[in-house]
């Protein structure tokens, strides 16, 4: 229910086999539905979206399919039947609940089918309107209003020539919107995809509270708040406090500024950027003269951890206090510029690591952020030199307030073996195959610059990671709390280990099967079956969602993740019980003979065929299943005919998998049965008269 943003052949394998399998449930019950949309959907959330999630479907989600998506990407040409889009967004929404697909952490289905009666009625508005088109479907359509025939390259070129000569009437008006779009990125197009984050471990929300008191910033600042008071303090024309009253807050809030003989609170820059932060964090305001406390606000100073939070947030928007120009004979470094970008991406390469990063390999990571951010002449030489430390001091600066929050912790050690064998020259090793995703998103080198002083820096950092202790960078826990808000409204993926503990049993085997690493899983499942009653019915409740599983390839990822994650020797003991079962036995004989717990020879002939069948029916689903399924037997040579036959006289209990390998051998050996349509059932993509609609 997730492929790699690169991986499209496997996507288009897989979205094919979905929409195959929806189509026929829709029909077998009545539902309304069109592949070709289907398809559009699931790309859609391939394509467009952060996370790539084929099986959560959030309001955001529907909105954006409906409104923006399909009126961008798919094209009804004049005169062509339109697409139930909203029926077949519902459709598909009942599919993914009723074949346990749907994410457990996303929405009940009652509440996104709500989504999609909310925004359906502005579906046929949004597909006529032609500012929000893509530029090929502007132009697709406009072609066609003027009789030609957009299948007939040819004629298309000459419409094309004739538009570049000023000779086609069209809407520039709505053609600015469309090139607008584009050029401000807020078309669906190139989103890029971010990797996964590894499962978090979190203490309660009342631990984290508790924590958060302890932090002297969450007490300055409420500090502060109670000092301002309802009456509010008088503030001078420039909107700064005035020298009397910001010597006395130096000494109510402990800020160690030196206040002797300072004649402007301008003067007092920790005091004023605890102001400037309060404001930020709209706990306090100015108004006619006047600072007050935010009456809103009362509420989250009363909570440690919500003012806490709101005191993170506000670290996004600080980046003139923390690392602004002082004066007019300052500049600003070229961090000041990428504040916000570099900001977000250092504390979600923190976030979920393992260990903590050295801050050598930190900076460095940052500077090519600025490398491929900024132009620079040729050379290293002093001006990049000072640039670069320039920069450095202001990203210490940053993470300083971060530590005195208490988002990050500093620590002295040796760096973890991982940091010295990445290159971030991108002229080095590969990456190890173990790195974490969001570092390897950070850190990789792909497309990173090969020049000389790249390659430089590399090497002085890797003498600098072993030579002796450095400067270590962790996320708190109350800080990995406030990066994963961020990630989730941001729309990423960021499991917590504990979350999955009242999903359904193959919602919670489905997620472990995609987004846990083992110890998490480990941890996940065994708060999942305390929260589920005694262990053997927990156990029995986990099989009993393999058992149902109707896709092979999952049920096998399910089982697999399930006995990785039991106990002890308990997943030994439950494979070898299921070797006897009249269902789960193929797929447990498989994970068997994938341990190397069960040899060839310790097979009877019975099984060796379950083990042959299940292989053949996860192999055709894996190709997609439908014409890629048949191409792939046929790919196989001849000696798949004997392979085929001998599953089919197995026992194997997936007897409509088995007919349907049967007619995809059949097909694929060039049978009578071959003459079949090679057509999807489902016809809206490719048929007779062609595309039924076009992207």
């Amino acid at each position: 229910m997730r492929f790699e943003a690169g991986a499209e052949e496997e996507f288009e394998a897989g979205c094919g086999l979905l929409v195959d399998r929806l189509v026929r449930w829709a029909g077998e019950r009545g539902l309304p539905v069109d592949g070709f949309l289907a398809e559009a959907a699931l790309e859609y959330r391939h394509r467009a979206t952060v996370d790539g999630r084929l099986g959560l479907w959030e309001p955001r989600h529907v909105e954006e399919l409906l409104l923006v998506w399909l009126p961008e990407q798919v094209t009804e040409l004049p005169g062509e039947e339109r697409g139930d889009a909203p029926g077949t967004l519902r459709t598909l929404l009942r599919f993914l609940h009723a074949a346990q697909l749907a994410d457990p952490r996303g929405p009940a289905l009652e509440d996104s089918l709500a989504a999609v009666d909310a925004v359906g009625e502005e579906h046929p508005a949004a597909m006529a309107d032609r500012t929000r088109w893509g530029l090929a479907k502007f132009w697709a359509v406009t072609a066609a209003e003027q009789g030609v025939d957009v299948l007939d390259g040819a004629a298309l070129q000459r419409f094309a020539e004739r538009a570049q000569r000023g000779e086609v009437v069209y809407d520039q008006q709505a053609l600015d919107a469309v090139m607008e779009r584009r050029l401000t990125g807020r078309a669906l197009v190139g989103v890029a995809r971010a990797e996964p984050q590894l499962p978090v471990m979190l203490p309660p929300d009342g631990e984290l509270r508790r924590r958060a008191e302890e932090s002297a910033v969450v007490a300055q600042l409420r500090g502060l708040a109670e000092w301002v008071g309802r009456d509010g303090r008088a503030v001078t024309a420039t909107g700064r406090l005035r020298i009397a009253d910001a010597r006395e807050l130096v000494a109510v809030l402990g800020t160690g500024d030196k206040a002797e003989g300072v004649r402007s609170s301008a003067d007092l820059p920790r005091l004023g950027l605890l102001v400037e932060w309060a404001k930020k964090a709209r706990l306090v305001r100015v108004a006619k003269g006047r600072l007050y406390a935010v009456a809103k606000a009362r509420p989250v100073l009363a909570d440690p951890l919500q003012l806490w939070l709101r005191a993170f947030d506000a670290c996004f928007e600080l980046r003139k206090e923390l690392i602004g120009a002082r004066s007019g004979w300052h500049v600003e470094s070229m961090l000041f510029d990428v504040y916000e970008e570099v900001l977000e991406d250092v504390l979600n390469t923190l976030y979920s690591l393992p260990y903590p990063m050295p801050w050598p390999h930190l900076r460095d990571s940052v500077h090519l952020a600025y490398r491929s951010g900024f132009r620079f002449d040729d050379g290293a030489g002093l001006p990049h030199g000072m640039w670069f430390e320039h920069a450095d001091r202001d990203l210490r600066t940053v993470l300083d307030a971060l530590v005195d929050l208490g988002a990050i912790e500093r620590d002295r050690g040796m760096a973890d073996p991982v940091f010295l064998d990445v290159d971030l020259s991108g002229a080095g090793d590969e990456l190890p195959a173990d790195m974490p995703p969001e570092l390897v998103e950070l850190l990789g080198n792909a497309g990173a610059p090969k020049d000389a002083a790249a390659q430089e820096s590399a090497r002085d950092r890797r003498e600098e990671l072993a030579a002796g202790p450095v400067e270590l960078l962790r996320l708190t826990e109350l800080g990995t709390r406030a990066v994963r808000r961020r990630l989730l409204a941001g729309g990423r993926d960021a499991p917590l280990v504990g979350e999955l503990a009242q999903a359904s049993a193959a919602g919670l085997l489905g997620v472990l099967a995609e987004d846990y690493e083992p110890d998490a899983a480990h941890a996940e499942l065994a708060g999942w079956m305390s929260a589920h009653g005694e262990w053997d019915a927990a156990l029995r409740q986990l099989t009993d969602a393999v058992r149902t599983m109707a896709f092979r390839a999952r049920a096998q990822a399910m089982l697999d993740v399930l006995v990785t994650a039991l106990p002890d020797d308990e997943g030994e003991r439950l494979l070898r019980a299921l070797r006897g079962d009249d269902r789960l036995a193929p797929l447990a004989l498989n994970a068997l003979a994938h341990r190397e717990l069960l040899s060839p020879e310790d097979m009877s002939d019975a099984e060796h065929l379950l083990v042959l069948a299940e292989s053949l029916l996860q192999f055709v689903e894996l190709a997609g299943g439908g014409d890629g399924a048949a191409e792939a037997l046929r790919a196989q040579g001849p000696e798949i005919r004997d392979a085929v036959a001998a599953a089919l006289d197995s026992a194997h209990p997936d007897r409509a998998g088995l007919e349907e390998l049967r007619q995809l051998a059949a097909r694929a050996l060039r049978t009578p049965a071959a003459r079949l349509s090679h057509g999807r059932k489902h016809g809206r993509r490719v048929g007779k008269s062609g595309r039924k609609r076009r992207r």
